[in-house]
């Protein structure tokens, strides 16, 4: 009478064991596994939710694999070989391997994490989004460390691809390629700004006679933000008297305080700086574009945790 698995190649007759990894099918794994638990093919085709032929199959492609009929029928059911106890453990650390480390989802705990975030942006970014930022992150993720750059466009597009930038954060229309998001924050205009007690503006108005005659400084920082102003001006054929040309907006609240200098920033500027000098805001008097503050990523940070949670941190503290 012919044995119930003489039909199965002895390893003298039968085909190589496959070296190469990509013919490997991690499901066969699996069907390893609920055969080892389940010791009949018809239950473990159940417990994968395969009928029987497909389980069948799947175990004919398992003992091809291995070299080795693996699970042979006995009167206790079908009961593993030597060689499929030898791989047991292996495989279940492997498959233990797949799902802990490789199918979860990996998930970023602010609370815990001791990572570090580089956002790009200008020193007015820094201005406007650090300070609520850092208080906000000494509450919730006291281990997460902050760190600002200020790149070119050039810079920026390839630090954010590189992963050395997780964000940048402002008025960046340069990033508009393929590979990049956006998310609008908030919109924003200009305003001008003087000492509190400007002995010309002792009413609170600013008229464009007066703004045409006045001394202005002028920052000319790196950022795009205040281009949108000076192409408004050549529009309009508006030119300004020059008092002072700075490239650095943090030089300006001690020195408006102190002049009788007038300024146009960025209205978000002109509130910061107003609560640190002796300074107050004036409209312009003409109209100026608005325009979006933005967080931009790149695709590939789109779906990582770390980098989602972060800019959910800033779209809810900063969104208008």
């Amino acid at each position: 009478m012919q044995s119930l698995h003489t039909k199965w190649p002895p390893a003298s007759q039968g085909a190589a064991l496959v070296t190469d990894i990509s013919r490997v099918d991690l499901n066969l794994l699996v069907v390893f596994e609920a055969m080892l638990e389940h010791q009949n093919v018809t239950r473990a085709g159940q417990a994968m939710g395969l009928s029987q032929p497909a389980m069948s199959a799947a175990l004919t492609k398992l003992r091809t694999l291995l070299n080795d009929p693996l699970y042979v029928r006995t009167g206790s059911g079908m009961m593993p070989t030597p060689h499929a106890l030898r791989l047991a453990p292996a495989i279940a650390r492997m498959l233990r391997i797949v799902r802990a480390e490789i199918l979860q989802e990996w998930r970023f705990d602010p609370a815990t994490s001791h990572r570090s975030f580089t956002l790009n942006t200008t020193d007015i970014g820094d201005m406007v989004f650090l300070p609520k930022l850092i208080r906000h992150l000494n509450t919730q993720a006291p281990g997460i460390m902050l760190k600002t750059v200020t790149l070119s466009p050039e810079e920026t597009e390839e630090a954010m691809e590189a992963g050395d930038v997780d964000l940048s954060i402002g008025y960046f229309p340069d990033l508009i390629k393929a590979g990049f998001y956006q998310q609008r924050l908030f919109n924003h205009s200009f305003v001008c700004i003087v000492r509190a007690d400007h002995p010309q503006l002792e009413d609170g108005a600013l008229s464009l006679e007066q703004f045409l005659t006045m001394s202005h400084a002028v920052v000319h920082a790196q950022g795009r933000s205040q281009e949108i102003f000076e192409h408004e001006l050549l529009k309009l054929g508006i030119t300004r008297q020059m008092g002072l040309h700075t490239r650095h907006f943090m030089s300006l609240p001690m020195v408006i305080a102190e002049s009788d200098l007038i300024a146009t920033v960025p209205k978000v500027v002109g509130i910061t700086f107003s609560k640190l000098a002796n300074i107050r805001m004036l409209e312009l008097p003409f109209e100026v574009p608005t325009y979006d503050l933005k967080q931009y990523w790149h695709r590939r940070f789109h779906r990582d945790a770390a980098n989602v949670w972060m800019r959910g941190v800033i779209w809810e503290l900063f969104h208008a």
